[in-house]
């Protein structure tokens, strides 16, 4: 009896092999002495305006302590200081037949600067953002409540796509 193998298994079973031969590295090897690491350690974050802000600081701050003991660098001794401008949004869309709103989005938007405090050179200008669809109910506290828990995931996920352009600038500069 022959065995005959359908050209998926068969990609399957060799993709390992292909991506064996490429330069294909974790972006965090090394854990905390790696580069991407050793860039994260070395960022402060300036103060962030309103409660955005802060929720968008203390992500950022979390994010980039991890593996510190101490819980981070302190603004002294910090080779790099991250500066962050933020523009947050909330518009309603989505018109129902009583002429109120249906459905809000809420938009935030980040203008971040890494500078190198031994010159107060820019090493990195880029912008990161994400939105986020909010159903209105009849119930206000619940859209309030709603909105805020969505400011609140929209800051982790800025703070995540911050870190990692830092990280990835960490490494190309390895």
């Amino acid at each position: 009896m022959r065995f005959s193998a359908p050209p998926a298994v068969l990609a399957l079973l060799l993709a390992p092999l292909a991506l064996a031969g490429c330069a294909l590295q974790p972006m965090y090897a090394g854990g905390t002495a790696g580069a991407a690491g050793q860039a994260l350690a070395n960022v402060s974050v300036a103060p962030i305006q309103g409660r955005a802000g802060w929720l968008v600081a203390n992500e950022l701050r979390d994010r980039l302590s991890v593996g510190q003991s101490g819980g981070g660098v302190d603004d002294d001794s910090a080779r790099y200081r991250l500066e962050v401008r933020l523009d947050d949004q909330l518009e309603g869309f989505g018109l129902l037949n009583d002429d109120t709103i249906g459905r809000e989005r809420r938009t935030l938007r980040a203008r971040y600067q890494l500078i190198d405090t031994a010159d107060d050179s820019i090493v990195l200008d880029a912008t990161a953002g994400s939105d986020v669809g909010i159903d209105v109910v009849s119930s206000e506290y619940a859209v309030i409540a709603a909105e805020q828990t969505a400011l609140e995931r929209l800051a982790g996920e800025v703070a995540d796509r911050v870190v990692t352009r830092i990280a990835l600038l960490g490494r190309e500069n390895q």
